[in-house]
């Protein structure tokens, strides 16, 4: 909507697409947003002169508690064996066997640690089974079926305990070499 209201065009392009894409434009776009899965991919693209974000990273600013997250992903690089996370889902979608929550994205948290961590999975507004305080840190989804004031409630509680909290795309961004980067468009406001 933002982008329409200030008179700007989209342009929507898959990742296999971007390179010729970025190549026939008469001037580079002010900003590519991208899936976080897609990282990796998108960022050794795109000229570190474009600036680069994600889909929920751009979320995780629009509602709120970005610096909270910002402080919050680091804690990715001191996880121990034994360690749980609480991943945070906000809607209640049937997950696929390759869910970024339940799968993919566990399974780069335990590569790039390198640790044995466990992960409890809550959807929707389902109550937590345990005390916040049995996690080393919450990750959030992108939150794009709340409004910021709900993703706050579901997160205080994690921020009044001294829990770290952080966000799928910019945990993704953190563990793939990207996270200064794609906050960086954030930080010229």
């Amino acid at each position: 909507r933002d982008i329409l209201d200030n008179d700007c065009t989209a342009v929507v392009c898959k990742e296999t697409q971007l390179e010729q894409q970025l190549a026939t434009m008469q001037q580079p776009p002010s900003l590519v947003v991208t899936d976080s899965q897609v990282f990796a991919y998108v960022s050794a693209i795109v000229p570190h002169s474009i600036p680069l974000t994600s889909f929920s990273i751009v979320l995780a600013h629009a509602k709120g508690l970005f610096n909270e997250y910002i402080e919050g992903t680091p804690t990715l690089d001191t996880l121990y064996d034994g360690d749980a996370i609480l991943m945070l889902e906000s809607c209640t979608h049937k997950a696929s066997c390759e869910d970024i929550g339940r799968v993919k994205l566990p399974n780069l948290i335990r590569k790039h640690s390198g640790k044995q961590i466990t992960f409890d999975h809550v959807s929707g507004l389902t109550a937590l089974e345990k005390p916040i305080t049995n996690y080393r840190m919450v990750i959030q989804c992108g939150g794009c079926v709340v409004t910021p004031k709900q993703l706050a409630n579901r997160l205080q509680p994690a921020l009044n305990a001294g829990v770290p909290v952080s966000n799928y795309g910019l945990a993704i961004a953190y563990m793939t070499g990207i996270f200064h980067r794609a906050i960086q468009v954030f930080k010229q406001q």
